[in-house]
């Protein structure tokens, strides 16, 4: 049997979970709130660790995060909070803890003012993916223009954990940028090519 070709990041992976997000998840347009929301949470939870820590966790974090329900998790008080600093299925980091839920109440006040996250998100690139058409092994940036765009206005919106390189990997892992490789088997058939 063939070995799929996938982008240069994912080839090699001895890891099913993470080969799994790489086919299934990363690069696919998003346009779900609950999922944005759970993918803002869980890129903010990975500053200074890696992506696999972060996604080996996950469904600890849907349980600990009551599913992603950003109304349910705006209303975590200081006993729940603290809870969460003794469940050891997360990243036990007090300040990514209050972040997730001064940005659940944050993302409402998105949804409120905008009528959806979604929309608010997508707006940034009207309503299309950004497909970078990278050649295989080019090196994927930290940060582009319109990540820093969007880290500003979430910053003054009042989010937390959304520097742009974060940002940069929450449009990648819901498909507002589309960073597949050329020779990836998900690479884009057409291509809109634009600098992200």
């Amino acid at each position: 049997m063939v070995e799929k070709k996938r982008c240069h990041w994912a080839s090699g992976l001895h890891d099913p979970e993470y080969i799994q997000y790489h086919d299934e998840e990363w690069g696919r347009p998003v346009h779900e709130d609950r999922h944005l929301f759970e993918m803002l949470i869980l890129e903010g939870a990975q500053a200074g660790l890696s992506w696999a820590t972060i996604l080996h966790k996950r469904a600890n974090y849907r349980h600990a995060f009551a599913s992603f329900d950003p109304r349910k998790v705006a209303r975590f008080d200081a006993k729940r909070r603290a809870a969460l600093m003794q469940n050891a299925g997360i990243v036990r980091n007090r300040l990514k803890i209050e972040a997730t839920v001064s940005n659940a109440v944050a993302f409402l006040r998105v949804q409120k003012e905008f009528g959806s996250f979604d929309r608010y998100l997508w707006d940034f690139v009207d309503g299309k993916p950004v497909v970078a058409n990278r050649a295989r092994g080019e090196r994927l940036p930290a940060s582009t223009e319109l990540s820093d765009r969007i880290s500003r206005d979430l910053k003054k919106r009042g989010f937390r954990f959304v520097g742009t390189t974060i940002v940069y990997a929450f449009l990648q892992a819901v498909g507002v940028v589309n960073d597949h490789s050329q020779d990836c088997f998900l690479a884009p058939k057409t291509t809109r090519k634009r600098a992200a």
